[in-house]
């Protein structure tokens, strides 16, 4: 019979229990085993929940503290030489600094870069590799947590990062190739399934995302070494798994690898299935990903069923899996505590327990189970409601989408006009300073937000609270001697859900909860239908900031790629649609900062590159109408109007010339984890504008000195022209405490006037 499988489960808990717990670690409220056994309640809580819902082999070893990529670098010894002496002596203080960096009992180190995890909002530790790397097993999580699952009398299937993908995903730091440490890898990865063997698992999920990308030569000869010294090691089954999108020219490659078993993803990449039944070899069995492990609509059941039967028809049911289209890591854990919405909307959802739930229907009706009438009829329904709902289609936002004209997406002037009127308005210095956004959202921020939702503190005395919060914060960075302020965002929740929360079309859980990186956890907003704007969103706090302040004060907006990408995003029209649809929206924002005075604005879009398709082939289609919709959104302001953007853990060597065609005035860029490596872009490009290489990094409580950030900026000036450069955080310090914001921007400042002082002296 067709088996319910899944490639991995949500770890952050319905209700942020692992963020709690390791937060509570890091303040020294808990120790090691407090955190540890909440680690193991909420993997046991986890499995028992899948197999409830349906699956008959749950995934063990997708769990983590932090990122799996992490582990699996941990696991295999990859650390790098700086970190090892901590690490040694305890391994979990060692395996949080890799994290977070750390700066306390003798050590001083940065953490490991951190970049996205393909084309999701879920970042990922860049492990740092070296030519001659060795590689050992480094403890036994894998092995511990299959033996868990096996306790709790549970069908458990290990899952790996394979070696290929791993060595692909890392960096070198002295530009050796990372390929050439396979055969240093292998063998440890052999062990490692020689032990789970031992141990009794009969199957092991190995996970090669990167063969949905773009592959040569060398990364073909590297997988075929790799599955051949794998199937050596004569370990348990090995089921491939490839997801986010097509196998396409890799799939001869991925059908001849020695490997029992092959995970496609039929949600993002349906079509290939022919090609893929066409190709799969006699007696493979095929795991097939057909309902959405990266957005949260209930599936299409009839046409999955038609899909399931299809194959069933062409290898039999004992050789089919069905399963999600990648990890469940990308959505919350159940759609059951989201008592807020309304009933009818929370039956358009699935979150990770709902999606299991549709996996057991489809394997049972395709067995021919009679009990499933009713609940596809059921499904049925559902779609429907959600297909002709009022709330969903807005005839006007249509009206406008057409209207769209050509004139909305470019500035009035090229860039070298508008930067002579801009710097003639604001007279700014030499390296002028400034932040990304937010300030330190404290419990008391937080706590007076919960009040006011909640009924327990009036209108009057919330607005009461944030103006003395926001003056606060205008009057610090005065005091500090930044050149442009922001109000510090002590209003908003999330850059995407405090605009969305004012827009037409978003809706918003209670409970939705997903993992970024590490405890950070977001809420994506529910992209359900048309979008407009019904009022200003910002201008009432910025133009208040404003009034504080001679200095220039920056609005504050999350761009519309941003909005999309970060955001459940609805499924029954065109991606670039519904972002052109938020683009109008933010115009209207723009326009009426500017008509309030603020004259310099921010629209950040991180998730540009982020958004970029995985095959190359399909970049150009996609950066067309990101940038477009960039543009639409800052294109109607006056030329002494400055638009800024910021952008982070972004590789923008290959989209360059999409960058500079947003047209931004001022472009602000995570640079710091890597040590100024992505201004590597600009050294072959000739960017026009103004760019504020990060120069510290924010997600680390590490405080970095006044010499280290002059270092970086004198990196920047290596590569840029002097004149071009802004000097910035890496990202918002929403996150960071008031005493260590305060410090590391006094720092910032210091290192600014350090290089104003130089060039003044060279000139």
């Amino acid at each position: 019979m067709t088996l319910v499988t899944n490639l991995g489960f949500p770890r952050i808990g319905a209700k942020r229990e692992l963020k709690s717990a390791l937060e509570g670690y890091w303040r020294g409220e808990l120790d090691a085993r407090q955190l540890q056994e909440t680690a193991a309640q909420l993997r046991h809580a986890h499995w028992r929940l899948q197999r409830e819902a349906g699956a008959d082999v749950v995934p063990c070893n997708d769990f983590s503290l932090y990122d799996h990529v992490l582990d699996t670098a941990f696991l295999l010894d990859a650390i790098p030489d700086r970190y090892r002496a901590l690490a040694d002596r305890d391994p979990l203080a060692g395996y949080f600094a890799l994290a977070r960096g750390v700066q306390t009992g003798g050590f001083d180190l940065p953490a490991l870069e951190m970049t996205k995890w393909f084309d999701t909002n879920y970042h990922y530790l860049v492990p740092e590799l070296h030519a001659g790397q060795s590689f050992r097993l480094r403890g036994d999580k894998p092995l511990a947590e299959y033996v868990e699952a096996r306790q709790l009398g549970l069908d458990a299937r290990p899952v790996l990062l394979g070696p290929v993908s791993f060595l692909l995903l890392s960096k070198t730091t002295d530009g050796s190739d990372r390929l050439q440490l396979l055969d240093r890898l292998l063998p440890v990865y052999a062990e490692l399934l020689q032990r789970l063997h031992a141990a009794g698992a009969t199957w092991v999920q190995i996970d090669e995302p990167c063969l949905v990308l773009d592959q040569d030569a060398d990364d073909h000869a590297a997988y075929r070494r790799a599955y051949a010294a794998l199937a050596a090691a004569q370990g348990p089954k090995l089921m491939l798994a490839t997801y986010f999108g097509a196998l396409g020219d890799n799939l001869a490659l991925a059908m001849e690898l020695p490997v029992d078993g092959l995970h496609v993803d039929l949600v993002r990449a349906a079509p290939q299935i022919d090609a893929v039944l066409d190709a799969l070899p006699a007696g493979r069995t095929l795991s097939i990903g057909v309902v959405d492990g990266r957005n949260i609509w209930r599936a299409d059941l009839d046409a999955a069923l038609d899909l399931v039967r299809r194959v069933a028809a062409r290898i039999g049911a004992q050789r089919l899996q069905l399963a999600p289209s990648c990890s469940l890591l990308h959505v919350p854990v159940d759609t059951r505590l989201e008592t807020e919405l309304p009933a009818n909307m929370v039956a358009w959802l699935a979150f990770a327990r709902q999606k299991i739930d549709e996996l057991r229907v489809l394997a049972d009706a395709a067995n021919g189970a009679f009990y499933t009438a009713s609940t596809l009829e059921l499904a049925r329904e559902r779609r429907e409601s959600r297909r002709t709902s009022p709330k969903v289609h807005r005839p006007q936002v249509a009206r406008r989408l057409d209207a769209l004209d050509e004139v909305q997406v470019a500035r009035r002037s090229p860039y070298a006009e508008r930067r002579r009127v801009q710097h003639e308005r604001m007279r700014l210095p030499a390296f002028p300073t400034t932040t990304i956004g937010s300030f330190p959202q404290t419990r008391e921020v937080r706590q007076a937000r919960a009040r006011h939702r909640g009924g327990k503190l009036s209108d009057a005395d919330y607005d009461a609270f944030l103006a003395a919060e926001t003056e606060r914060c205008v009057r610090m960075q005065e005091e500090i001697g930044l050149d442009v302020l922001v109000h510090g965002e002590f209003e908003r929740n999330d850059m995407v859900e405090y605009f969305g929360e004012r827009l037409d079309g978003f809706a918003f859980t209670h409970n939705g909860w997903v993992q970024s990186y590490g405890s950070r956890c977001v809420k994506p907003p529910v992209i359900y239908g048309d979008v407009q704007r019904p009022a200003p969103m910002t201008v009432r706090w910025s133009q208040y900031a404003q009034s504080l302040t001679e200095r220039p004060m920056k609005g504050m907006l999350t761009g519309p790629v941003t909005m999309l990408q970060w955001s459940f995003v609805r499924d029954d029209q065109p991606r670039a649609t519904t972002c052109r649809q938020i683009a109008l929206a933010l115009r209207d924002e723009v326009l009426d900062l500017e008509q309030a005075g603020i004259r310099t604005i921010q629209i950040d879009e991180p998730a540009l590159r982020e958004g970029l398709p995985l095959r190359r082939a399909d970049w150009p289609a996609y950066l067309e109408w990101a940038v477009d919709c960039f543009r639409i959104s800052a294109s109607g302001v006056a030329d002494d109007t400055q638009i800024h953007t910021h952008m982070c853990y972004s590789q923008f060597n290959d989209i360059i010339d999409a960058v500079a065609a947003m047209d931004a005035d001022v472009i602000s860029i995570e640079t710091s984890r890597s040590r100024m490596e992505l201004l590597d872009a600009f050294v072959r490009f000739r960017y026009p504008n103004e760019i504020g290489p990060g120069v510290y990094d924010i997600h680390s409580p590490r405080l970095p000195s006044v010499e280290e950030m002059t270092a970086l900026l004198r990196k920047a000036v290596a590569v840029l022209d002097a004149g071009q450069i802004w000097v910035n955080p890496d990202c918002g310090l929403k996150t960071r405490g008031w005493p260590e914001t305060r410090a590391a921007l006094q720092a910032m400042v210091e290192a600014a006037r350090r290089l104003r002082a130089a060039s003044a002296q060279a000139a």
